[in-house]
């Protein structure tokens, strides 16, 4: 059973954004809970930043409502709830996009959004207390060509996030969304030097973003001071979105 320190659910928090939000989120003093369907990379880690840890398909209602009644025995309570977990999808013009990556980008980006929400929704309206942040995209507001799934998915993220913030308005419960732009992680190895310059051209800033300033932004979305803020959207896209 856990102490009465503020605890943390990060999805996806075994590597790249998500582990910035974990260590973040611990630095700050919360007992984080990481959720990842790959665990390794977490292993690996000399100082990792979880007091708990969970294999999760986050697609998959039965094992994410298993994790979630592991992390409330292991915890004691959840505070934050911050939904990271997704999968980018291939890049294809959407007359040739696989039906099949099509249903696990949606599967997984939204859908299991909206399956994490619900399985720890009842714990946190109990407790008249909750912060729930979902990672978003850039791509949610612009849309990105060739990646119609992925911009679909953080699309509907965004209208979900506000659809829910004014259902647990009265709860004590804030739910905002956080729309990043491309960030410097271990993705970049996959990608050209053209594509990666035809991004950076975007950000009137000139540069990426880093992780840390996306775990920055979601950390004050997870926080008591977020507190009349709900149903928003913080973009952190060094001048790319303007709106």
């Amino acid at each position: 059973m856990g102490s009465s320190a503020e605890t943390a659910i990060v999805t996806g928090g075994a590597r790249g954004i998500g582990l910035a939000i974990a260590r973040r989120l611990a630095a700050d003093g919360r007992r984080v809970a990481v959720w990842d369907r790959d665990l390794a990379p977490l292993a690996k880690l000399p100082d990792a930043p979880a007091a708990h840890a969970e294999a999760v398909n986050v697609a998959d209602y039965a094992a994410v409502a298993a994790a979630a009644e592991a992390a409330i025995a292991a915890l004691g309570h959840v505070d934050i709830l911050v939904n990271n977990a997704g999968v980018n999808g291939p890049t294809l013009p959407t007359w040739d996009y696989p039906l099949e990556d099509w249903d696990r980008v949606l599967r997984v980006d939204l859908t299991g959004v909206f399956y994490c929400c619900r399985a720890l929704l009842p714990h946190m309206r109990g407790r008249k207390y909750g912060r729930i942040v979902n990672i978003a995209s850039v791509a949610a507001k612009e849309g990105s060509p060739n990646a119609a799934a992925y911009a679909a998915a953080k699309a509907g993220v965004v209208g979900f996030t506000k659809a829910l913030a004014k259902e647990v308005i009265m709860d004590g419960i804030t739910v905002n969304c956080v729309t990043p732009a491309m960030a410097e992680t271990e993705l970049l190895a996959e990608m050209s030097p053209e594509y990666i310059a035809a991004i950076k051209a975007k950000m009137l800033m000139g540069r990426l973003c880093t992780v840390e300033e996306i775990a920055d932004i979601t950390a004050f979305a997870a926080s008591r001071a977020c507190s009349f803020t709900t149903g928003s959207v913080f973009d952190v896209s060094g001048g790319r979105a303007m709106y």
